[in-house]
């Protein structure tokens, strides 16, 4: 699984985008807006001054850097050339030290950095591979005892699939059309299986819910459409 788990297509979509991903008024204006809201959960549950971070999936850095931003030692790793360019270099334009971007899995990292991380992200990632579960197992093997795991992603229901894609994509026009795909969206039960499974207990489910008229994001109790999920590995 270690260098199997991408989907060409999945990186395709993000390939074409990659020169646009620090504008926070183009396609990726969503991240844009989510960013601190993940961040505020991430702050919730643990301070990462001075730990070992792992942003996996990062893109083009937005989370990245907010983690090196908050003094942790952070490593992005993604599947992308382009966008780990666009990271690479906007990291250099704001003079920030403490991360380091490579192009590799989950799988890849694991194999490679065993028990390594106290704290690792994966955003808006889990969605666009062929299997998940496998990034969840990497992601257990990548952190030390005790460490963290925060996820975000999509649930899988009607009105995830209305506001997730028809309203997203095609009505607001905040994602390219085609960004995502229902069947690839993830119930919260499906999620928590898949970490217990892999041996990371579960610590607080909450929903990022979307306000048209401020056109900001919050953290609530309705875990609907977009969602994070925290956990951490056993001692």
């Amino acid at each position: 699984m270690a260098t199997t788990n991408v989907d060409p297509a999945e990186l395709a979509k993000f390939e074409a985008l990659a020169s646009r991903w620090w504008d926070p008024d183009s396609e990726f204006k969503p991240l844009h807006d989510l960013n601190p809201v993940r961040m505020r959960f991430i702050d919730s549950h643990i301070n990462v001054a001075g730990l070992k971070v792992a942003d996996i999936g990062c893109g083009g850095g937005i989370l990245t850097e907010t983690l090196a931003k908050r003094g942790g030692q952070v490593t992005g790793i993604d599947m992308t050339d382009a966008p780990l360019k666009v990271a690479q270099l906007h990291a250099l334009e704001q003079g920030l030290e403490g991360i380091e971007y490579r192009q590799m899995t989950a799988e890849q990292l694991a194999e490679e950095a065993p028990g390594q991380f106290d704290v690792i992200t994966c955003m808006e990632m889990l969605e666009h591979v062929p299997d998940p579960s496998s990034v969840m197992s990497a992601i257990r093997t990548l952190l030390k005892p005790g460490g963290k795991a925060f996820f975000s992603t999509i649930n899988r229901n009607p009105k995830a699939f209305l506001f997730a894609i028809v309203g997203a994509e095609y009505v607001m026009n905040l994602l390219p059309k085609g960004t995502h795909e229902y069947q690839k969206f993830i119930r919260p039960s499906e999620l928590s299986s898949a970490a217990r499974e892999a041996g990371l207990t579960v610590r607080e489910f909450k929903g990022m819910t979307y306000n048209p008229l401020t056109k900001a994001f919050r953290l609530s109790s309705d875990v609907s459409v977009n969602y994070l999920m925290a956990t951490e590995k056993a001692d």
